[in-house]
């Protein structure tokens, strides 16, 4: 199989029995529906195991769904059978939404063979393929955590990025939040951006299927909004899920120095020692 970070739904389907494959059902609510329910309950991929972002997270953060501690990470990976040495295949049922935040989270977490369904379970539905509802119990492996701790930035580090100018920070929000135009979902935080911050809203990357656009589309994305590929990109956006979207298109082009704002705008946002810009004219 090819490195590239997604796979179709035809090669899921040819490869789905196979024994080192494991797929995973990526969830967190939309931040605007924190009430919706998962599909998985009542129709997933045959085979796949339930990761909740929400749950698999840092408990002890006030913020959003925060990477865990490794060791935390490592025992509900092996509650969920996945192991060392696997193939991972991982889905949402948006299309792209928590799927590629799941991929980011074990890459950064040291899986190596981790790959995203190309328009995730709305494409797989409407192809008519194998469904079932029966929850799937692995048999528990061993999954050994080694955290890439170059590929999450906190506070300190975006901030001496964008003082700094080390690294292009690249915000996934759409163009009213990010100017400020519109009222941030997540109640008591203030609008607009971090100063020198870049913006490319997460959906200007996606089809009209539901799919990545195509490689020379992608590149005229990002160099539309002002990114060189060739210099380290670290992305953000609400709260460090969408960003992956980014991250997840910048790996298919090929840029290598990635890194992903954990905080994100519920992080900068809620602070008053942070220097916020709009753009409301």
């Amino acid at each position: 199989m090819t490195e590239h970070p997604l796979v179709s739904t035809q090669w899921l389907a040819d490869n789905l029995t196979s024994p080192d494959l494991v797929v995973v059902n990526a969830w967190m609510p939309p931040v605007t529906h924190p009430d919706a329910p998962p599909v998985y309950p009542n129709a997933h991929i045959p085979g796949s195991v339930f990761f909740d972002v929400n749950e698999i997270c840092d408990k002890n953060s006030e913020l959003p769904h925060m990477l865990p501690a490794p060791h935390v990470f490592s025992s509900a990976m092996r509650k969920l059978g996945i192991g060392d040495g696997q193939t991972l295949v991982v889905y949402d049922d948006f299309g792209f939404y928590s799927a590629p935040r799941v991929w980011w989270t074990l890459r950064t977490m040291g899986a190596e063979r981790v790959f995203v369904l190309d328009g995730g379970f709305p494409k797989w539905r409407a192809e008519g393929r194998a469904e079932e509802d029966k929850e799937q119990r692995r048999v528990q492996s061993h999954f050994t955590s080694r955290l890439n701790h170059g590929a999450v930035a906190d506070l300190a580090g975006i901030k001496a990025a964008l003082e700094t100018g080390s690294r292009q920070v690249l915000d996934a929000r759409s163009f009213d939040r990010f100017n400020g135009r519109a009222p941030e979902p997540r109640i008591g935080l203030r609008s607009g951006h971090m100063p020198g911050a870049f913006n490319l809203p997460f959906t200007q990357l996606i089809s009209e299927d539901g799919t990545f656009n195509d490689r020379a589309s992608l590149e005229t994305a990002f160099q539309n909004a002002g990114i060189d590929l060739e210099k380290p990109v670290t992305t953000t956006c609400g709260s460090g899920v969408t960003a992956a979207i980014l991250t997840l298109a910048l790996s298919i082009l090929g840029t290598r120095d990635l890194a992903l704002y954990d905080g994100s705008w519920a992080e900068w946002g809620s602070r008053e020692d942070v220097d916020v810009a709009t753009n409301t004219d």
